[in-house]
């Protein structure tokens, strides 16, 4: 068995659904396991129709529609018959849609997120099924939410990996294609969850996990894993090899090409990863595996943005102790606010961190009653890994630097937009 996973921007529209059918193809996929992601940016647009929603702004069916005739274009680009089942599923997808808009009472951003964001995967995966079966490449349409199994922290969910494996290797029955949704899963009220932005990579590895599949193959618009993101950087080099751990800890700082948490199951079984291009198949990509070097050796440059630097300290000029720290970490948690760097001195403690959830005013207010709070917004957090001081010195040219922190391996600069 084999894993294969598709983001949004290989099915981003017709051509791309047909691409997605050549890529089989050509690697003449048999039994294999394939999660896809929502069609192009239509996460972006979901979550456009969740605050127009949220908010009451009067625009909701203006966003509807203009997903729904997103949906609808796919489908006469892909030459499907208006009498093909395919726009009765589609159809259904949204009534489900509307039916939710109209009866739900929950005021929860992060439950009506999920039950709605989520129609994406469902669409995308609905479409492509039913392309690759009329075109002759027979496959099995999986809804995800049977499978992985998680709690109630909705926009994050935790995955409840014994039940999770069960009802995977309950559902994946036989052998052959199966086409599925990634990002998605399932409280134990039957509740639809998702497992955080990017989360589609993660999906993959649970199945991979579950299944101790042979090989996990992500699909980008990329050759494979850079050395930077080429939309900040003019020169870029392909890392041809990597072990988990240095993945991980990419990961970790924000690289964004696999996710943080999908290499954790895949290094625990030992399965390789892959990290290849929809485009052009031929080429090697980057492997991930145990114990190997970083093959070339070369300096790795994560780029963060709309990062907010605090600096906490104490009213009365008292030392910020482990107590406070621990106080302080509890908020972050709460609030579900990303931290991405910390530094600590005797009086003060600062902080970077990035707000998901638009949670950050709520910090505030929890902060400033016992401490003198100071911050800037709308920053940028470069981490570059394997440095030298050549790299750092080109980086921190022309910009106004708030914050720097190294270690043995790694940079990291705070500088203003």
């Amino acid at each position: 068995m084999e894993i294969f996973k598709f983001g949004g921007a290989s099915v981003k529209d017709a051509l791309g659904v047909k691409n997605f059918k050549r890529v089989l193809e050509k690697l003449e996929a048999k039994d294999v396991v394939i999660v896809i992601s929502a069609m192009g940016k239509m996460t972006n647009a979901f979550e456009g129709l969740v605050r127009a929603y949220v908010d009451k702004d009067g625009h909701v069916e203006e966003h509807l529609t203009t997903i729904r005739n997103f949906h609808l274009d796919i489908l006469d680009d892909l030459d499907f018959d208006q009498d093909d089942s395919i726009f009765e599923s589609v159809e259904g997808i949204f009534s489900d849609l509307s039916n939710f808009l109209t009866k739900n009472n929950s005021t929860d951003y992060d439950y009506i997120y999920d039950q709605v964001v989520s129609k994406g995967e469902m669409l995308s995966t609905r479409i492509c099924s039913a392309y690759l079966n009329r075109s002759g490449i027979r496959n099995n349409w999986l809804d995800v939410r049977k499978c992985i199994k998680t709690n109630s922290d909705f926009r994050r969910a935790r995955v409840h990996w014994e039940a999770t494996e069960k009802a995977i290797k309950t559902e994946l029955k036989g052998k052959g294609i199966t086409i599925t949704q990634g990002f998605i899963g399932s409280d134990n009220y039957g509740r639809t969850t998702t497992l955080g932005r990017e989360g589609s990579d993660y999906t993959a590895g649970i199945f991979a996990y579950c299944l101790e599949a042979a090989t996990v193959s992500i699909f980008k618009d990329v050759p494979g894993v850079l050395n930077a993101d080429p939309r900040e950087f003019d020169e870029t080099r392909l890392i041809e090899q990597i072990s988990y751990k240095e993945a991980i800890e990419m990961a970790f700082y924000g690289a964004s090409v696999i996710h943080p948490k999908t290499l954790q199951p895949l290094q625990r079984k030992s399965i390789p990863l892959r990290v290849r291009s929809f485009l052009d198949t031929d080429a090697k990509g980057t492997f991930v595996g145990s114990e190997l070097d970083i093959v070339p050796k070369t300096s790795c440059y994560i780029v963060k943005k709309n990062q907010i630097l605090i600096s906490i300290s104490d009213k009365e000029f008292h030392f910020v102790m482990e107590n406070d720290i621990s106080e302080i970490f509890r908020m972050l948690h709460e609030l579900k606010l990303k931290v991405n760097l910390i530094q600590n001195s005797a009086l003060s403690f600062s902080v970077c961190i990035e707000d998901n959830f638009n949670n950050f005013e709520r910090l505030l207010q929890n902060l400033e009653p016992g401490y003198k709070v100071k911050y800037n917004k709308n920053l940028v957090l470069y981490t570059v890994r394997h440095f030298d001081e050549k790299a750092v010195d080109e980086l921190e040219k022309g910009k106004e630097l708030l914050l720097k922190q190294r270690s043995r391996e790694t940079v990291q600069l705070i500088v203003k937009a």
